[in-house]
């Protein structure tokens, strides 16, 4: 996949030995949405490394996200309920790998993901196997036999290393939303930021402060299914969706 980012003079770190470095099961996470001049600028001036596998340095990633009808799993995520859920497939289209992600809220606000081997071919829908999986989880299970395709995001992913401090950064390009019914949405100019820390901020997040870039509160599958569904309520992403994906809301006039 081609990339704006500058990669080909960024030194190259395996797959193994990023772990290693910035496994991070505990961490804070901060996004950014920037420019992709900015993003490039990022990339070449911040002594990363790129995780590079089989010869290539970017990624293209496609999720399948599930709700019901009435969108209880985007409501309840728009709300900030404790007892959230999403339920996605996530493929990594490149090398052909698939799972099938069950991610939860918990106690304390931690997010837990849990995850099944997935073909790649049935990744738009829910098989009998699929849908037994999520019933184990108390909280999807009583809406689960509602559950269909919602959105379709796809993006190219690079991933970096911050060997000063073993913080992973990763900058998704050339977002695209869809929904079942073919409406869609692309953000080719802008880039998503991820800077995933201990907990005390990194040098990316510095420079991105330098720029006067700040955290925002995004995710694709919110934002993206408002930006395209008129009438759902936006609530915590009023503001990126108003920046950056050109919205209004429906009463607006």
């Amino acid at each position: 996949m081609t990339t704006a980012l500058p990669l080909a003079t960024i030194p190259a770190v395996e797959l193994e030995q990023l772990n290693s470095s910035a496994e991070l099961l505990t961490r804070k996470d901060r996004k950014y949405v920037v420019g992709i001049d900015l993003a490039a600028r990022l990339v070449v001036q911040q002594g990363l490394r790129v995780l590079e596998i089989d010869g290539l340095r970017t990624f293209r990633y496609e999720s399948v996200y599930f709700d019901t009808p009435n969108r209880v799993s985007y409501r309840a995520a728009a709300h900030k309920r404790r007892r959230r859920f999403k339920v996605r497939t996530r493929s990594y289209l490149d090398s052909g790998l698939c799972s099938l992600e069950v991610k939860t809220r918990e106690r304390r606000g931690l997010t837990a993901k849990h995850r099944l081997p997935y073909s790649v071919l049935l990744r738009h829908e829910l098989t009998a196997g699929a849908r037994e999986f999520i019933d184990g989880f108390e909280r999807v299970s009583p809406p689960s036999g509602e559950l269909s395709p919602s959105l379709v995001t796809r993006y190219g992913r690079t991933t970096l290393l911050s060997p000063t401090s073993n913080s992973r950064i990763t900058v998704d390009t050339e977002l695209e939303c869809e929904t079942p019914d073919g409406r869609r949405i692309s953000l080719p100019d802008l880039a998503i930021v991820e800077t995933k820390t201990s907990g005390r901020p990194c040098s990316t997040d510095r420079f991105l402060w330098d720029a006067h870039e700040r955290p925002v509160k995004i995710s694709k599958y919110g934002a993206g299914l408002a930006a395209l569904t008129p009438g759902l309520p936006a609530n915590k992403w009023n503001r990126v969706l108003r920046t950056y994906f050109g919205w209004v809301p429906a009463d607006s006039g």
